[in-house]
């Protein structure tokens, strides 16, 4: 089809009203707002408004680019996250991308199925066996526990997955401290039950995704953590974000989204000060729009 987004995704609606079943794909999560009024008024609203008699078996891939700056590089999936009537996927590992998307094609439900770039090369780390050839399904909503601890919880959304290993191995080799690592799958629905139980075992919780950190939706689910683990925590809730700025060009990436020693800067200022820990980020908010800026 050509590049009208707008098109690609009312025809997709129009033929999952009419009794079809469609999968379409937007190049780029950027483009979403292209499509904003199909995505969110539309392919959202048009099951509940008629009382389910009309199904909407829709799934909308959209990806996360990498590399191209800023109107390709964007993670908007709190805006989908927001949108009543929509299913938001974000998989990290290929076996959760297969069992997602199994279920999400065989639901009646629509499905805005986020991918990112910086991962399709990666294989399958952490499910025994690889992903399985045959067909499985993974609910939408659950979350996926691929690293065991007792000391801290790191959440992540997406490719900081990767960054969240490098930074728990760090911890474990330098510091003795073990972290519990979740990768959220699924931002709407989201089952709290993992997570709460982690939170609940560790006491401490970084939350982490390369989404702006502003609007991000791990902050919705940082305030959820606080307010059913307050009793519990023996700090915030911390979220890590890309910086509250517009993507800069690739040889800015590791000063704008969140790398694993961004991770570690965190758990040392506020959960846990690692003894003798010396920040290897070297790069605040302001020095980076200093960079910036200098084209430094």
């Amino acid at each position: 089809s050509p590049l009208a987004e707008g098109a690609i995704v009312g025809t997709a609606v129009g033929y999952a009203l009419s009794g079809g079943r469609a999968m379409v794909e937007l190049m780029y999560a950027d483009f979403i707002g292209c499509a904003g009024d199909e995505i969110f008024n539309q392919m959202a609203k048009w099951q509940s408004m008629s009382a389910g008699i009309l199904k909407m078996p829709l799934v909308l891939r959209v990806s996360v680019g990498s590399k191209y700056g800023a109107q390709h590089s964007q993670d908007w999936t709190a805006l989908c996250a927001h949108i009543p009537g929509l299913k938001v996927c974000f998989p990290a590992t290929p076996w959760e991308a297969k069992g997602l998307m199994e279920t999400a094609l065989k639901g009646t439900d629509p499905v805005v199925f986020f991918e990112s770039q910086r991962i399709y090369d990666v294989g399958e780390q952490f499910h025994e066996g690889g992903v399985p050839a045959e067909r499985y399904e993974i609910t939408i909503g659950d979350t996926n526990k691929v690293r065991d601890g007792k000391d801290v919880t790191i959440l992540t959304i997406g490719a900081t997955l990767y960054r969240a290993m490098d930074a728990a191995k760090t911890l474990s080799e330098k510091y003795g401290i073990e972290a519990e690592i979740i990768n959220l799958h699924s931002l709407s629905p989201l089952d709290y039950t993992k997570i709460l139980e982690s939170v609940r075992k560790t006491g401490k919780v970084v939350l982490v995704s390369d989404a702006c950190a502003r609007g991000s939706f791990l902050n919705d689910v940082a305030q959820n953590i606080t307010d059913l683990c307050f009793d519990y925590l023996d700090g915030p809730a911390v979220v890590v974000g890309a910086k509250n700025w517009i993507t800069p060009p690739f040889e800015f990436d590791k000063y704008f989204f969140p790398q694993d020693t961004w991770i570690l800067d965190a758990i040392n200022e506020k959960l846990v000060p690692l003894p003798n820990y010396v920040s290897e980020n070297g790069c605040t908010e302001t020095e980076f729009l200093r960079r910036s800026k200098e084209g430094v």
